[in-house]
């Protein structure tokens, strides 16, 4: 399943305005920035490396992977406007560029600046949008594995070398 990456990427006015109250996260190894399941802590945001996002399904056995390149990335925003828990794993790779907002703090923000609720609602319907139509694509992907794997003896395919 593709994400739009862009889906997650602030419009600068915000990524600057958020930068005031954000605090530089050390990534010098790969680094889980939090957990499918945890509690919210804050936004975090992606200045420059690499970060990938991981969907775990329960209780089917598989997992969607998204990597992020993009700055300006916002991860987390879903839970702590939601007050849920986070709903991917986040790992942000060595020598990634991270920064951190706590809860309280990306609250303050949005009270003392309210237009920036704007680019908020902006973010998360780009990101509803992109997941839906990652969702309407998975059939169409299954449906063509399906075939493969049907016409894999026709193909001369072996299970060794596919």
């Amino acid at each position: 399943m593709d994400l739009n990456s862009s889906a997650f990427v602030a419009p600068p006015e915000l990524v600057r305005a958020v930068s005031r109250c954000a605090t530089p996260i050390d990534c010098p190894l790969d680094r889980y920035l939090f957990r499918q399941g945890d509690d919210p802590t804050g936004l975090y945001v992606l200045l420059s490396g690499r970060v990938t996002m991981i969907l775990e399904s329960v209780p089917c056995p598989f997992e969607v992977v998204h990597e992020l390149e993009s700055p300006g990335s916002l991860l987390g925003l879903p839970a702590i406007i939601g007050d849920k828990p986070y709903s991917l794993t986040a790992v942000a790779h060595a020598h990634a560029e991270v920064s951190f907002v706590k809860r309280d703090d990306f609250s303050r923000l949005m009270l003392s600046e309210p237009a920036l609720g704007m680019m908020i609602l902006q973010v998360l319907a780009a990101e509803v949008r992109s997941a839906r139509a990652a969702i309407s694509e998975y059939p169409a992907r299954i449906h063509r594995a399906r075939s493969l794997r049907r016409k894999a003896p026709l193909m001369g395919l072996t299970e060794a070398s596919r």
